[in-house]
């Protein structure tokens, strides 16, 4: 690999006796790591990564879009180091109730969010570029737990609820230097005015949605880079500009670096790329988390659970309305905030989406199918087998001869993976046509 000069020169600076074996470290192959979804009891073979509970390392790496456990949910491909944001939500999160994932696309940390937040916790999920939302959407879909929404706004649109949130967690676009072995074009693309224009989009971006969070709240600010501006130098500004602390996590893995800012990741040190991650509590006070007294509009109409075809576990902890022929589970003790969210935001996803209504007919929807909360004992599931998966996943007609007429679950070693409607001689594929697999297998 062949690195820009002048990266060189301030890496040096960085890592001093260490930087031989650092550029050592960015010729080899990346490390193939996968975080596990709590959905299913699939355990691959690997070595865990030792600051995720739910994370391991790959032997080598398969074609992904060829295992029909990805696009159930089974797993999430995620690079190792910045697993370790477990270690902040596991020490730190315990009474986050709202919680924003502001720079979140594709959905890793996101998805991560979802899965080790109290129950009783709201994530709300943002990208601001929309075809990335989309692909976020499609993850924590896939992922299937209730209580996210995703949005598809800028960092500034979020000033408007005011000392809301308990966590913020930014993962900010950066000059990518961390990401050098496993995208060329990073290395193409570095540059020092790249680096300080990153800066500068940064602070904008801690500006733009400081005031979201309430006061004694948690920011956790990451990048996957190693110059210390974007890092520790950011680090530094929030607490003394914006009013905030740091706060020391506990870490058992001698091999990540803890600087005056944070936590780095070193590729010639641990099995992962690079990363940095610092937690901040920002400086308290007395304002208390704002409610919301937003009621649904004339338009949306609350509908009983006992009326639907398939049923969620628990649906007495949702409310469940009609919303432009779309019924869609609120939670009980989020329905204030869903609603106001939904009122004020881009939304791509809010609350669970169950049936489309066309006329009599409900139609199951694809976030059903993939949510942990569909009943599975309400609904009718036929397990297929991998050729017949991998056509079901790529949207082509298949046949289910001996099964149920109606509305059925397709499941592939017991994850659901979409619904379809058997006619009797082929089944109509109601997989999302936007997520179909496009390679030919």
């Amino acid at each position: 690999m062949v690195l820009p000069e002048k990266f060189i020169e301030r890496t040096r600076q960085l890592l001093n006796d260490e930087y031989p074996a650092f550029e050592m470290a960015l010729d080899t192959v990346s490390p193939t790591s996968i975080r596990l979804n709590n959905k299913t009891d699939y355990r691959p073979v690997g070595e865990k990564v030792s600051w995720c509970e739910s994370g391991c390392y790959l032997d080598e790496r398969p074609l992904f879009t060829a295992d029909p456990l990805l696009h159930g949910g089974a797993y999430y491909v995620q690079e190792a180091s910045s697993m370790f944001l477990y270690q902040a939500v596991m020490q730190c999160f315990a009474e986050a109730e709202r919680v924003l994932d502001l720079c979140a696309a594709p959905g890793g940390k996101s998805t991560l969010l979802s899965q080790y937040l109290p129950e009783s916790s709201l994530l709300v999920s943002n990208e601001i570029v929309r075809q990335r939302a989309q692909i976020l959407a499609e993850n924590l879909t896939k992922w299937g737990n209730p209580n996210v929404v995703v949005t598809n706004n800028a960092a500034a649109d979020f000033a408007q609820l005011e000392h809301y949130f308990d966590a913020v967690v930014i993962d900010a676009p950066c000059s990518g230097e961390g990401m050098f072995r496993k995208d060329p074009n990073a290395v193409n693309e570095w540059s020092v005015e790249n680096v300080m224009n990153c800066v500068s989009r940064q602070r904008d971006i801690l500006n733009d949605v400081w005031d979201a969070l309430k006061q004694g709240g948690v920011l956790v600010y990451s990048t996957c880079t190693y110059n210390r501006e974007e890092n520790e130098e950011n680090v530094s500004w929030i607490c003394n500009e914006l009013g905030a602390e740091r706060i020391k996590l506990t870490i058992e893995n001698n091999a990540i670096v803890e600087t005056d800012g944070g936590y780095r990741f070193y590729p010639h040190k641990v099995r992962g790329e690079g990363f940095f991650i610092s937690v901040m509590r920002k400086h308290d006070g007395n304002l208390r988390t704002p409610k919301f007294k937003i009621q649904p509009d004339k338009n949306t109409k609350k509908i009983e659970s006992g009326s639907l075809p398939i049923q969620l576990i628990q649906p007495d902890n949702y409310t469940f309305y009609n919303v432009e022929n779309k019924i869609i589970a609120f939670n009980n003790l989020q329905i204030n905030e869903l609603f106001f969210i939904r009122s004020k935001f881009n939304c791509l996803i809010a609350g669970i989406e169950l049936f489309e209504v066309k006329g009599k007919d409900f139609i199951p929807l694809h976030q059903l199918a993939l949510s942990k909360l569909l009943d599975l004992s309400t609904c009718t599931s036929v397990e297929v087998d991998y050729e017949t998966a991998i056509a079901y996943l790529k949207r082509e007609a298949i046949s289910l001869p001996e099964a149920k007429t109606g509305n059925l679950l397709i499941t592939f070693k017991g994850l659901a993976l979409g619904w379809v409607k058997n006619i009797g001689n082929r089944c109509n594929n109601l997989y999302p046509q936007h997520w179909r697999i496009r390679m030919n297998l």
